[in-house]
């Protein structure tokens, strides 16, 4: 037939967007909630139209055994998630490792019931032979991928640099970062304040006072099973670096590319980890707390930290002492 190639090109660009959009979808479905079961949706329906369309081009097609439709579009929707999940969870391994390490052989099974049970032929033992043996391969290894990064956690998470060890920024009160002629930095911690991050998009405590002056070490747990950040930054500084990140977002690039927030200090987490953000606040001032990985500060994922003023003290005198009267 003169259009069978115009037809298949458009099954496959059908079938193979379906399979991006569930990737999509189960790369992000803890970043933004509900628009990722949208995004799964529409990639099965998509996959599914472009299942039937190969059944529509085999039926005319005399060289291929046609099958039932409702058996077609069944099997294809299988197929879509088992290979929407397979290649999610590769792409997404280091930022949700313990979520992937189940994700993708659950993925790698459910293509292989698919396809076997759209297979024309009884099923052959050596068919069972390969299911076994890569099967436990892709289990064996999606575990031990795990196991490893949950013991470097310097590989896991968003791989982005937000500088744990910040640099120098008085207005926001962030942590002195020694210089090139300073080989040796030497701070005094006044306190420890633990910060909790989880997959409710809150951090816990969600307001936090400290005293100008004060150096704070905060020591930061994530108990979620996906990458989470604290920024620390004026309101105008996160609200313009959120919109930046959406906008971002939006246009597909990737927030993991050696990104840097120019507010002064953050520290990102991989899930199931915890890090140490040590911070001076030189300043009276109000900060805001934010997590700027894309959907998470749009899901509610901040705080504020007030920074108050040192308490004047009653005994201090108010004008400096002249020592030049003094008889010793």
């Amino acid at each position: 037939m003169t259009s069978s190639f115009q037809q298949h090109h458009g099954a496959m660009l059908l079938k193979y967007s379906g399979i991006s959009f569930i990737s999509g979808a189960v790369n992000h479905g803890f970043f933004s909630g509900t628009r990722s079961l949208w995004t799964a949706a529409i990639g099965i329906v998509l996959f599914v139209l472009g299942a039937w369309l190969e059944h529509r081009l085999n039926a005319q097609s005399e060289d291929t055994p046609s099958s039932g439709l409702l058996r077609t579009l069944v099997l294809g929707t299988l197929l879509s998630i088992g290979l929407g999940f397979f290649t999610g969870g590769l792409q997404h391994f280091p930022d949700s490792p313990a979520r992937s390490a189940w994700v993708v052989p659950l993925g790698f099974f459910i293509s292989v019931l698919a396809l076997g049970l759209s297979a024309p032929r009884h099923w052959p033992r050596a068919a069972t032979v390969y299911v076994l043996l890569v099967g436990t391969a892709v289990t064996a290894g999606s575990w031990a991928a795990w196991q490893w990064l949950e013991r470097h956690p310097e590989w896991a998470g968003t791989g982005h640099s937000h500088g744990e060890t910040a640099a120098a920024d008085d207005h926001h009160g962030a942590a002195t970062q020694a210089g090139p002629h300073d080989p040796i930095l030497a701070q005094v911690v006044s306190r420890s304040i633990a910060v909790n991050m989880d997959d409710q998009m809150r951090f816990t405590p969600s307001q936090i006072d400290v005293q100008a002056g004060e150096t704070i070490r905060f020591v930061v747990t994530n108990s979620g099973r996906t990458a989470h950040e604290m920024v620390l930054g004026s309101d105008e500084d996160i609200r313009a670096h959120a919109e930046a990140m959406k906008q971002a977002a939006a246009k597909g690039a990737a927030h993991e590319e050696d990104h840097h927030h120019g507010t002064g200090a953050a520290i990102s987490v991989a899930a199931g980890q915890t890090g140490e953000l040590v911070v001076t606040f030189a300043q009276a001032t109000r900060l805001q707390m934010a997590c700027l990985i894309p959907g998470h500060y749009e899901a509610g994922m901040r705080g504020t930290l007030q920074v108050l003023a040192q308490p004047t003290s009653p005994n201090k005198p108010s004008a400096q002492h002249d020592h030049s009267t003094h008889k010793h």
